[in-house]
């Protein structure tokens, strides 16, 4: 007879949620500062977007993946990729790799983001008010953002600019909650648990 040994695997990985709502948070502030017409589209924006909100919210998933949070692992990854894809139907039709994406295809594309967001909403009804607020707020700017490419108003980018603001803000206050609360071990900035 042989002797087992029993190996016991804690996991240790930290909370890479801080990281992906960060990552989303200022991505978001930042494209919708421009959206809102306060500031002009520049490679800040598409920088912040490819690295930041893209390749860091991946990175995020991922870990999400090793914590066996199926949550967190769509939501990180998915949102990375849609930042990765943005950027790249701002620069390919600039490079000239293929013209630039039609009204009319630019409604689909932020309609199907609504909609994939309206789904992973009803998700936070078992997480926390806040990440309620941050998903909530983010149905609401792809569907005003589909408006405006649907109607060409202006006025509705604007106006999607400015919740698209508060979207981002409310991410990056969940994000610093989650490490503040984290540090401390206790809550000093509340998101709200659902009971």
């Amino acid at each position: 007879m042989t002797d087992t040994k029993i190996v016991s695997l804690k996991e240790n990985t930290a909370n890479p949620a801080p990281l992906g709502l960060l990552a989303f948070g200022m991505t978001t502030v930042l494209l919708n500062l421009k959206n809102a017409g306060i500031i002009e589209m520049s490679p800040m924006i598409l920088a912040m977007g490819f690295f930041y909100g893209g390749l860091a919210q991946v990175i995020a998933g991922i870990i999400e993946a090793k914590k066996n949070n199926t949550f967190g692992l769509t939501a990180f990854t998915s949102y990375g990729f849609f930042w990765l894809t943005l950027v790249g139907l701002v620069l390919m039709p600039k490079w000239g790799w293929m013209p630039a994406p039609s009204e009319k295809s630019m409604v689909a594309y932020l309609l199907m983001w609504g909609i994939f967001t309206l789904c992973l909403f009803f998700g936070t009804l078992r997480l926390s008010r806040a990440l309620q607020l941050v998903l909530g707020t983010l149905v609401i700017l792809f569907f005003l953002l589909a408006a405006e490419h649907g109607t060409g108003s202006e006025d509705i980018g604007h106006i999607a600019g400015y919740e698209g603001i508060l979207c981002g803000a409310l991410a990056i206050y969940t994000g610093v909650a989650n490490v503040l609360n984290e540090v401390y071990g206790k809550v000093v900035l509340p998101i709200g648990p659902v009971s």
